[in-house]
């Protein structure tokens, strides 16, 4: 049980909480590394992927992140031995603009503003992709803070301060917004670190950001399996 009356904001991770990625990465990759004679598990190449994408966004924040992606294709091509052709780059680098909402995802984010609650996306994406892909999913946020926008990746701070500096300008204060995340390792941790109230969304079969900075030691206020679950909790009070 979540108790609503704390609470006038919800902040969100946004891929991988909203945004179904993992299985249209995996795909992607799977065919790619099919395609090179290698015959590696999906899961396996979501976790080389991941591995491989952090510490890029760490050493390159600035990096708008279609750039990111070819970079961290690229990189994985190295480890493999597999070369990585310029289109299947191209291919790879607008995919976050193409990802589809999980299937309780639009209803619940609608739930939540019946609620009364703002509605805040913070997200280590680009601002093009991120207005592509959820203008294709009919999903509004009342704040918005992107990578692009803060020259940072999460688990950078800088995301969460902007977003509770626009929260803050609406009149919602820190203590009253509460952050809905998948990765622990981008956002419970960082929740963690700052004082803020978190839930972890842990849907099933879902790996990326569970592991590596703390992710594994991060402990979130509540848990779900899927965003539905959220709008049950908050309703429960």
């Amino acid at each position: 049980m979540i108790d609503l009356t704390k609470f006038d904001a919800v902040s969100f991770d946004v891929y991988g909480t909203i945004l179904n990625w993992e299985p249209e990465i995996a795909e992607f990759l799977s065919v790619w590394a099919s395609s090179g004679g290698l015959h590696i598990e999906q899961g396996d190449l979501l976790s080389a992927y991941d591995r491989i994408r952090q510490p890029l966004q760490d050493e390159r924040p600035a990096l708008r992140y279609p750039d990111l992606l070819r970079c961290t294709l690229e990189a994985l091509g190295t480890e493999l031995g597999v070369p990585v052709e310029v289109g299947v780059l191209e291919r790879f680098s607008v995919i976050a603009a193409t990802h589809k909402p999980f299937d309780d995802s639009v209803q619940a984010l609608n739930d939540m503003r019946a609620m009364g609650l703002k509605l805040a996306a913070l997200s280590n994406i680009d601002e093009c992709s991120f207005a592509s892909v959820t203008a294709a999913a009919g999903i509004e946020f009342d704040v918005v803070v992107t990578a692009e926008r803060v020259g940072a990746y999460k688990p950078d701070h800088a995301h969460f301060w902007a977003a509770l500096g626009d929260l803050r300008a609406k009149g919602i204060p820190m203590n009253r917004v509460l952050h809905v995340a998948q990765s622990r390792r981008a956002d419970i941790v960082v929740a963690n670190t700052i004082g803020l109230k978190s839930v972890w969304v842990n849907r099933p079969g879902h790996i990326l950001g569970r592991t590596g900075r703390g992710a594994e030691d991060a402990k979130p206020d509540f848990e779900a399996d899927s965003l539905a679950t959220v709008v049950q909790m908050l309703r429960s009070t």
